[in-house]
């Protein structure tokens, strides 16, 4: 049995790892850190609240996410930038099992290659953590953005 405080810092780390890989751009190893039926989804708050829940950006399993970062480096042309995800306010929200309900605040910064750094996104992860042989993975990992409005193209993960 896994004590609650080490299963609190495991989900802990793990958000902090998610943040990380995108932040270096090691966008290769970003699916490794989902199920392999895992999901990743980006939704606006406004279609949150609205049935269906409509994604502007969906996948539902690691290879859709490795096609993803597969396009990105070799066929989507995009703003160059570096990213900076920020995530607090971490907390576990419910459990079932091996399994648990995860929320977080993130905020998302850009800054291009002339160094201009902007606000790119902010708002909500709700994740479904598991534990895979002790470590944990995501389930599925939905980013509630508070706007609808993100300035340029959606091209890496939030």
């Amino acid at each position: 049995m896994i004590a609650a405080s080490d299963i609190f810092n495991a989900i802990l780390a793990l958000e902090y790892r998610y943040a990380r890989l995108l932040d270096d751009d090691r966008l290769e190893e970003w699916p490794d850190l989902f199920v392999e039926r895992g999901v990743y989804k980006v939704i606006p708050r406004e279609n949150w609240h609205r049935e269906p829940k409509l994604a502007i950006l969906f996948c539902d399993s690691r290879a859709m996410m490795i096609d993803r970062i597969r396009s990105l480096r070799t066929a989507n042309i995009y703003n160059l930038h570096y990213p900076r995800h920020i995530v607090t306010n971490v907390e576990i929200l419910g459990a079932r099992g091996d399994e648990y309900d995860v929320a977080a605040a993130y905020t998302v910064y850009q800054t291009d290659l002339e160094g201009q750094t902007k606000l790119f996104s902010v708002g909500q992860y709700l994740d479904v953590i598991t534990f895979s042989e002790g470590e944990p993975l995501f389930r599925e990992k939905v980013a509630i953005c508070d706007t609808f409005n993100i300035p340029n193209l959606l091209a890496i993960p939030l």
